[in-house]
């Protein structure tokens, strides 16, 4: 049976035509968790058509909220962003880790919404557009929807918003008791209507002290209306727990055998652990069954991770009506086979299992790569012969402005990132390389640098009391003031090791077996996962000096994907 839910369609909007495809001949895939690896958290789809579009919570970076295609639910490529431009939105003065929580995507009539939450400012918005590549609109705020994770829910000419909000009278009965309510939108005006309504009070039981009821959806199959949202918190305790009713505003009952999704029972020391499963939402498969598209976590040591949270998929299967994935033994597997065939977009970068990659700045950057809070174009260029060229801005990584840095997301626990620089530094306090960063207070930079006019390279560990202040770890002179030096950064886990070489043949080991768990969120706590950047400060001192970065090379290696 066929699931009701915005987005999907027969009709294929021109929205589908929008990148060539290659279909293979097979018919049969396999999936590869996470689908989408690094930090890519709160995922959300939605199909129309035979297109998938997927996206993701991006906090303070710049742009915001990446949106992905796909035909197959494997292979993805990114075609654009949803915040793109500074006159949307920005997020100077805000930590990385608040910012934008939580988008939904969903589709009605030839047009594309979005839904998210500016944390800390003006709250909840929606944002539209006639292609998912873009652009979309100036966002409408909503002033009335007070709380989190809003999504959306279209039915005839009604929409409906569900997000997390205050329990009943804004009294709650332990910590973490929180409801899910509803209320009605306008889709052309894009203003509510009436008042909100709770429909789930605090989760499943409130008997039980349920915590974090939050990332709600509604959908309908048959004649039942789900409403299913995650429960427990984001960490180790994240589930997926379902409720049903006849009517779309409730009464909701809950699944007796929740939750429909959970590693929080599986033993602790098991190999490659997959934890923290939650935040899921329900989509159709190009073989018409149904799957969960959810984040989670691959820790190392217990509940250490670099790399954030992350996409990943599960089938689902209908039990007496009522949605309940189906994992596998001992949870979620890395990989499921599914029936159904692969379809590779041409230009798209893998984003599951094992990879490497080169990019090159020649004439524009990957829509992947991320500023700190908004972007200023005229700190950068690109050219055919330097690469990118960054103006060395007084702002620093260490503050909650727009240092010139442009990363990409760490996405996996063991890789290696490679650059080459060309930076002739006239003083101390100016500095260009690679910056492994977690947030403001959490970070190593490896970085050249000058001392009492002789060249040399430097790696600083930041303070978190102090992080304008960093700890200079190692330093080691360089033979030339103007030449070019490679730089390399390999992360293993809870370690990472930091090399130079200055012919691009031979390396040199600056440091090694840094303390990893220092950059991870246990350490550093928040939502967000480890970046890459090239970065480039001439520490609070106004110059004009630049950094030209040639490239910059990545290569991911995980044992679990090794066969």
């Amino acid at each position: 049976m066929k699931f009701k839910r915005l987005g999907i369609h027969i009709a294929v909007v021109a929205a589908s035509l929008l990148l060539p495809t290659v279909e293979l001949s097979a018919q049969s895939i396999e999936l590869i968790n996470p689908i989408m690896t690094g930090f890519y958290p709160d995922p959300s789809i939605v199909k129309v058509g035979p297109d998938y579009y997927l996206v993701n919570s991006t906090f303070s970076y710049f742009p915001g909220i990446p949106v992905m295609h796909s035909k197959d639910l494997k292979n993805w490529k990114q075609v654009g962003n949803v915040i793109s431009r500074p006159s949307q939105m920005n997020f100077l003065g805000d930590r990385m880790t608040r910012g934008l929580f939580a988008p939904a995507i969903e589709y009605h009539n030839g047009t594309y919404y979005v839904t998210c939450t500016l944390i800390d400012h003006k709250g909840n918005f929606v944002v539209t557009a006639k292609n998912p590549a873009g652009p979309w609109s100036d966002p409408t705020f909503l002033p009335e929807v007070k709380g989190i994770d809003p999504s959306l829910y279209f039915e005839g000419d009604k929409a409906y918003v569900i997000y997390n909000s205050d329990p009943p009278d804004n009294k709650p009965l332990y910590d973490g008791h929180r409801s899910i309510k509803m209320i009605e939108l306008n889709p052309q005006t894009l203003q509510t209507v009436g008042e909100a309504k709770i429909v789930v009070n605090g989760g499943v039981d409130l008997s039980k002290k349920p915590v974090w009821i939050e990332g709600p959806h509604l959908m309908k199959r048959g004649d039942w209306y789900y409403l299913y949202a995650a429960e427990g918190g984001t960490s180790v305790n994240h589930t997926e727990v379902v409720f049903r009713s006849k009517s779309a505003l409730g009464p909701f009952v809950p699944y007796e055998k929740n939750p429909i999704l959970s590693q929080r029972e599986l033993p602790k020391d098991r190999k490659d652990p997959i934890t923290s499963a939650g935040h899921a939402q329900f989509v159709e498969g190009p073989d018409g069954k149904t799957y969960a598209i959810f984040l989670a976590v691959r820790p190392y040591d217990g509940n250490f991770y670099n790399t954030g949270r992350e996409t990943f998929i599960v089938p689902v299967e209908w039990k007496d009506d009522w949605p309940v994935t189906v994992p596998g033994p001992n949870g979620v597997q890395y990989s499921y086979k599914a029936s159904f065939p692969e379809v590779k977009q041409p230009g798209a970068r893998p984003q599951s299992g094992n990879f490497g990659y080169t990019l090159t700045f020649e004439k524009q950057l990957d829509p992947a790569l991320l500023f700190l809070r908004t972007v200023d174009s005229s700190s950068f260029s690109l050219g055919n012969v330097k690469g990118l060229t960054l103006k060395l801005k007084p702002e620093t990584v260490a503050e909650t402005g727009n240092p010139s840095f442009i990363g990409k997301r760490q996405q996996h626990l063991n890789c290696t990132t490679e650059t080459e620089l060309t930076f002739s530094p006239k003083t101390a306090n100016e500095k260009a390389g690679l910056v492994i960063f977690q947030d403001e207070k959490h970070f190593y930079y490896l970085c050249k640098s000058v001392d009492n006019g002789k060249p040399l390279l430097q790696l600083f560990k930041s303070k978190p009391d102090d992080a304008k202040q960093p700890e200079l770890l190692a330093q080691a002179p360089l033979k030339s003031a103007t030449a070019s030096v490679q730089l390399r950064i390999q992360a293993l886990g809870d370690a990472y090791n930091f090399h130079f070489s200055e012919n691009g043949k031979t390396w040199t080991v600056l440091k090694d077996k840094v303390d990893g768990k220092f950059l991870s969120t246990q350490v550093a706590g928040g939502f967000i996962g480890c970046l890459f950047g090239m970065y480039a400060t001439s520490s609070g001192q106004p110059t004009t000096n630049t950094a030209a970065f040639k490239w910059l090379k990545y290569e991911g290696n995980d044992p679990m994907y090794k066969k």
